[in-house]
């Protein structure tokens, strides 16, 4: 998950994002300005880079919840992706327009519960099995009974949950798996110090431009290109008084005044809802999920995840941004020649939006490689064992 997953890997990460354009997509040459030029953080539309998005409704025994779902291609494979925790479908934007022109194939980016536009009755059940579930449940709204083949690819929570549902069958017509930068004896070990990343993350932003510069500038994400357009999806305008956290300044300044005069209590509680509504004013955007409340499920994303990867009996894909983020069931496995996997170096832990070219070949590279779809424009195959 966003920020899970930089919790995981920010030790081994450099302190600071490569230069623009080092990561070796080619939406980073669009980040090379000339001296004395600004770099632009304004938000771009979805429709830049999917042709439709639908909101699919399931049914359940609550009622009816809604799935967003971004699509484009009308031929090939479906390409169904899912996001990491706290990003959205928008994720996946700029990796969709770098897939369709290499090879024939059909894009449905999924918003997963409690993130993005998808709507459901318990949006903080963000359990493995629900999530899967749901994946399960949009298949069947969108093709019924005779779905088309499909591949799930899926980045760090994404690509837990696409292993969750690989081995659960809800897929029938399943013949690839591919999970994006999710080990589990890494994801494991970063648990324990997750809460305090999230506690030092800014709880609100003053735009979206503001919110954007912020994922560039830390390192969250390190293509602009694709920062753009995905940050739209983490972040949402804040609705009604925002929580005591949203300001840590205004917070201690009122408990210290709290400690002078206890008896003008009352006061300091009007105080406080007044200064709240300005930080709601001067920063009007907050995350759309808060991370540190889905605690409980963190384990159960990722423990035994890596036997659950191996077992899948379906052609495996595994990319990651380094080598050493392999835990000892995936080096063996890997020995065993089990799965085909990529390191993509010079990545941060969002590996499909640092790099989304390269992503898009090593996909294509596997899709062709097993005959599951046909190469567009004379692409070919550049990684080794193709």
């Amino acid at each position: 998950m966003s920020a899970l997953e930089k919790s995981m890997h920010l030790s081994r990460l450099p302190s600071r994002p490569p230069l623009p354009g080092s990561g070796g997509s080619q939406s980073g040459a669009k980040m090379r300005m000339g001296p004395g030029r600004k770099r632009d953080f304004s938000p771009v539309p979805w429709s830049q880079y999917f042709e439709s998005m639908e909101d699919v409704e399931v049914e359940n025994e609550t009622g009816k919840d809604t799935f967003r779902v971004y699509k484009s291609g009308s031929e090939g494979p479906v390409l169904l992706l899912l996001h990491g925790g706290g990003h959205s479908a928008l994720s996946w934007a700029v990796f969709t327009a770098a897939i369709i022109s290499r090879v024939q194939c059909r894009i449905v980016a999924l918003d997963l519960r409690g993130h993005g536009e998808t709507k459901v009755k318990n949006s903080e059940d963000l359990s493995a099995e629900t999530m899967a579930k749901d994946v399960g449940n949009v298949v069947e709204a969108m093709y019924g009974d005779l779905p088309p083949p499909i591949m799930l690819i899926g980045h760090s929570m994404g690509g837990a949950i696409a292993v969750h549902t690989a081995s659960s069958n809800l897929v029938p017509s399943l013949l690839g798996l591919c999970m994006i930068d999710v080990v589990e004896g890494t994801a494991m070990d970063a648990l324990n110090s997750m809460q305090n990343f999230l506690r030092g993350r800014p709880k609100t932003f003053k735009s979206l431009e503001n919110a954007i510069e912020w994922s560039v500038k830390s390192g969250q994400i390190r293509n602009l290109e694709s920062a753009r357009v995905s940050m739209v999806g983490q972040v949402k305008q804040c609705e009604g008084i925002t929580s005591p956290e949203g300001s840590k300044s205004i917070v201690e300044g009122i408990i210290e005044e709290e400690e002078e005069d206890e008896e003008g209590s009352e006061s300091v509680n009007k105080r406080k809802k007044e200064d709240d509504m300005e930080t709601k004013k001067d920063h009007p955007y907050t995350w759309r999920i808060e991370l540190a409340k889905t605690e409980k499920y963190w384990d159960g994303w990722f423990r035994g995840l890596s036997n659950l990867f191996l077992s899948c009996p379906i052609p495996k894909l595994l990319l990651l941004a380094g080598v050493d983020r392999l835990d000892k069931d995936l080096t063996i496995g890997q020995m065993q020649g089990k799965f085909q996997m990529q390191v993509l170096p010079q990545c941060g832990h969002a590996v499909h939006e640092d790099a989304p070219d390269k992503v898009a070949e090593a996909v294509a590279t596997f899709l062709i490689r097993h005959r599951f779809a046909e190469p567009i424009g004379g692409f070919q195959c550049v990684f080794p064992g193709c």
